[in-house]
């Protein structure tokens, strides 16, 4: 069990959410389709080099049914600055012929058929969920991880399995929040408790386990 990081989870997140108001995915994105592409290709590369990225990859490829036949040469072209392109151009690819062979080519609105998806586990699922169909998740990333655990919401063992995790931070607040809970852990992660944290401009500090220890 992790340690009372000394204030409610839910006092914890009501500070976070004035440091980050309106916390959202910084994904471009307008359909779930577009949304579940992008947050595959997101792994190992910033959100932002992405949004470089996906405009002209969804010019090309507006609906999984295109994305299904697409080249993987030419598609492994587009993709390229995300790292990895070869590994991710497989599972677009994967991805969309699932949409279409099994769910019509439209992104099911479900865990259990999200994470069957080539390419998608449970962070991506959650990201599509509480993002594209306002459904409850709470996507965990290695942000979410280091933060929480850092503050105390979650122990450090805890905070080495993301499965983990999820359940324990899920248990803290009720689930209309969970999205947006995800959501400032992630910018508070990038933008002030880096690896080398900005304790100085933290709003939560006096309520985090590490800053106390400091």
């Amino acid at each position: 069990m992790a340690k009372s990081p000394g204030a409610p989870a839910s006092a914890i997140f009501d500070k976070l959410d004035v440091q980050h108001p309106n916390a959202w995915t910084e994904l471009n994105f307008t359909s779930p389709y577009e949304l579940l592409a992008a947050t595959i290709l997101s792994a190992q590369c910033t959100d932002a080099r992405v949004n470089q990225v996906t405009p002209a990859l969804f010019k090309k490829f507006p609906t999984p049914a295109v994305l299904a036949k697409a080249d993987p040469a030419e598609l492994e072209v587009l993709i390229q600055p995300t790292g990895f392109f070869r590994m991710k151009t497989k599972s677009l690819i994967g991805m969309a012929n699932a949409l279409v062979d099994k769910h019509g080519g439209d992104v099911p609105p479900d865990m259990e058929s999200l994470v069957q998806l080539p390419g998608v586990g449970r962070k991506t699922a959650n990201v599509v969920l509480g993002h594209a169909f306002g459904l409850p998740g709470f996507p965990v990333d290695r942000h979410v991880l280091r933060v929480a655990s850092r503050i105390g919401l979650i122990s450090p063992k805890a905070a080495e399995d993301a499965v983990k995790a999820e359940k324990k931070l899920m248990t803290l607040l009720p689930p209309e929040r969970w999205t947006r809970a995800s959501d400032t852990l992630i910018l508070h992660g990038r933008r002030i408790c880096k690896p080398k944290p900005l304790c100085e401009r933290c709003a939560i500090r006096t309520a985090c386990a590490y800053y106390r220890k400091r």
